[in-house]
């Protein structure tokens, strides 16, 4: 499913992240950018030892925030990679921290040059953020950034489940009901 925005295109697709062919990918992180389970995991293995390296001389992110690597292995020449919130740790901050991690990610690829960008759905796998309420958000902040920022051509959900791929098209649907490409 596809809308557009501007001059610009969000799509929802239901596949592997690490086999977009965007400029940039976006890690959904850890705060240590060392790896781990789930999107982080697998981004990492298929970038190979390099992107570690890498990680390992920026240190760490700070939730809500976002930094670049290049992609090493994999087809999208960058990762940004962002760290979302623990849904039960975070509380009322839960909401601003998802809104910030995706806005510091497209702020990061814009800054960088990159036009097309393909994000996986932050938070809502280990860090346990309710699909429900981070589909409608992750959906309203990219829209939003897109409508100011045109430069960027093409934002891609790339959501592992038919779940979270559902979830995503409601959301889209509410905020562009009769907009499909």
């Amino acid at each position: 499913m596809k809308v557009k925005i501007g001059s610009s295109t969000l799509e929802l697709v239901q596949g592997d992240i690490t086999q977009q062919d965007t400029e940039a990918i976006v890690n959904a992180a850890n705060r240590t950018l060392l790896g781990g389970g789930g999107v982080d995991g697998a981004i990492h293995r298929a970038a190979g030892p390099d992107l570690l390296a890498e990680c390992r001389t920026i240190g760490s992110c700070d939730t809500g925030d976002a930094v670049i690597t290049k992609g090493y292995r994999l087809k999208a020449r960058y990762v940004i990679h962002t760290v979302g919130p623990i849904y039960h740790r975070s509380g009322l901050r839960a909401e601003r921290l998802l809104k910030s991690a995706y806005q510091r990610s497209l702020e990061v690829a814009l800054a960088n040059g990159i036009r097309s960008v393909a994000f996986p759905s932050i938070s809502t796998g280990a860090y346990g953020y309710p699909l429900s309420k981070a589909a409608p958000l992750a959906i309203r902040t990219v829209a939003n950034f897109l409508e100011e920022h045109p430069e960027i051509e093409l934002v891609r959900f790339v959501l592992f489940g038919p779940k979270a791929l559902r979830a995503f098209e409601e959301a889209l649907e509410r905020l562009y009901p009769s907009e499909k490409v």
